[in-house]
Formats: C-alpha cells, sequence, structure tokens
C-alpha cells in the first residue's frame, strides 16, 4: 500500500495507473476509519483494479470550530485497517496542502442544499463540493463510494457531478450499522458508554415510523417520532423530516415517489445522523 502525502505525489501515481488502463476507485473519507468505511473500500476493491482512499479531515466544511477540534484523528489507526482491507493508494494530505490557496469558487445547489443539513451547517455543503471536487480531479476516479447515511451528501455529490459533466459513477452503498442498529460513525466514538448504550434507539424509532407509515400519515408519523425523542431527555433532536428520495423536499402526503426520513439528534454532546426508507 503507497501513501501519498502530496498531490503531485498522488497525480504521479494516477498517471502511471492510467497509462496502464487501470480502472479506479475512490473512496472520500475524513479518517477516523469504521467497518461502514471497510464496507465501502472492500466494495471498491471488488469493482475496480485499484483502489484510492482518502483520508482527509477538511476543515472547509465544519461551520463549528469545535466540531473540528474534537473530530477524531487517528492516521496509523486508519493505515492499518486500509492495510488490511488490501487499498492500493491511501492520500493523507495536510490541510495546508490541498488549500495552498483560499477557495475562492462557491458552489450552488439550489433547493438541495435549502432543506435539512443545509440550514443547520451554513456552508457545509459548498465545503464538501470543494473537496470532493479536487479528489474527483486529483484522482481521476472511475468510480466513487459513498454511504447512504449521509443521504443530502449523495445528491449533493450527484447534482455536482452532472453540473461539472464530471465522468465518475457515483456509487451509492447502503447504511452499515452495528448489531444493535447504531449507523457506524467516526462521531460514535465520542459517546460515553452510557450514551453508546441508549444510541440504537435511534434506529429502533426510525424502524417504527416505517411501519407505521403504512397506516398513518406523514404528520401523524412525523409527531410520533417527534414526541418519542421529547420524552427521552438524553437526546435533544435537531430535526426529522420525511422528503422525497430524489428532490429532497418534505412531503406532506404519501404519493407514489419514494420517500425518506431524515434525522439529526443531538447525544451526549454528540452529532448523529440517520435515515430511514420508506
Amino acid at each position: 500500500m503507497q501513501v501519498c502525502y502530496k498531490i503531485d505525489e498522488l497525480l504521479s501515481c494516477v498517471e502511471k495507473l492510467k497509462e496502464e488502463k487501470k480502472t479506479i476507485g475512490l473512496l472520500p473519507t475524513m479518517g477516523a476509519l469504521h467497518q461502514g468505511h471497510l464496507s465501502l473500500a472492500k466494495r471498491g476493491k471488488r469493482e475496480n483494479d485499484v483502489l484510492i482512499c482518502s483520508v482527509f479531515v477538511n476543515p472547509i466544511q465544519f461551520n463549528n470550530k469545535e466540531d473540528l477540534e474534537k473530530y477524531p484523528r487517528d492516521l496509523d489507526g486508519d493505515l492499518a485497517l486500509l492495510e488490511e482491507v488490501e487499498c492500493d493508494i491511501v492520500f493523507a494530505p495536510s490541510a495546508e496542502e490541498v488549500y495552498a490557496e483560499e477557495p475562492e469558487f462557491t458552489y450552488s445547489f439550489g433547493s438541495l442544499e435549502s432543506v435539512l443539513e443545509g440550514p443547520q451547517r451554513p456552508g457545509h455543503f459548498n465545503g464538501v463540493a470543494t473537496i470532493v471536487h479536487k479528489l474527483f480531479n486529483w484522482s481521476k476516479a472511475d468510480r466513487a463510494y459513498f454511504g447512504e447515511k449521509d443521504f443530502q451528501q449523495v445528491a449533493i455529490v450527484k447534482d455536482l457531478v452532472r453540473q461539472f459533466n464530471i465522468p465518475i459513477e457515483i456509487v451509492e452503498c447502503p447504511i452499515f450499522r452495528d448489531e444493535d442498529g447504531l449507523a457506524t460513525s467516526s462521531r460514535n466514538r465520542r459517546l460515553s458508554p452510557e450514551a453508546r448504550a441508549i444510541a440504537p434507539k435511534i434506529h429502533k424509532i426510525l424502524m417504527k415510523s416505517a411501519s407505521l407509515m403504512k397506516t398513518l400519515s406523514v404528520s401523524q408519523v412525523k409527531g410520533y417520532v417527534e414526541s418519542e425523542f421529547k420524552m427521552r431527555k438524553e437526546f435533544t433532536l435537531e430535526y426529522f423530516e420525511i422528503v422525497d428520495a430524489t428532490t429532497l423536499q418534505p412531503v406532506k402526503i404519501k404519493g407514489d415517489n419514494k420517500t425518506v426520513g431524515c434525522i439529526a439528534v443531538w447525544l451526549d454532546g454528540v452529532r448523529l445522523i440517520d435515515i430511514q426508507k420508506y
């Protein structure tokens, strides 16, 4: 496994791979890797000749400085895990390397970014698009792998590809969950043992909402989820929305289009997100 810390090093590797007509899979991460990341890495290995994994905590997608400072970092541990899944190239640059010059371009995703995470995290998706676009250009990957827990992020990345006509396939991968149902996340390691024990309630409530959608209205299901979290004082519900799976706009009545429940919850000072398909 080759580790590149400089952009020029990565570009040199990619140029050689392209000369050899190798297909390239890209897994963009912010490190603190877990089994969810590794499931994406394994799929990337299966579907491509070469897998490139980026490990970079992107400062410009954090609108909360404290959240950036607390974000877990463990490059040595990440490299060991990626070695186990036979990743070919790891790109682990510094912020100074990536942003030698201040980003000037501003991305726009219209209504896709005006809901859910958008109002809660101003500038977040501009930061995501900035680094993802750079990684796409540097890696020249044929496919890029993203987990669907970050459902809105996947929609944003797909729209980025559409807007700039980037020749890459976005592969959306199912959520990887721990045995108790909690969606794997780098932030989970910040939970206290007591908080970690009750965190699976998020998934349980969402699963119950899916069964209720068969008989209740959208507003009734929303009310159920909101009341469940109001009763549990350990949680602070930031939002729960039932949205159209394509446009991400909130729906008021059940229709023929697929819908998704998207949630953000605070627990033990940690912000957790999850989704439920209906």
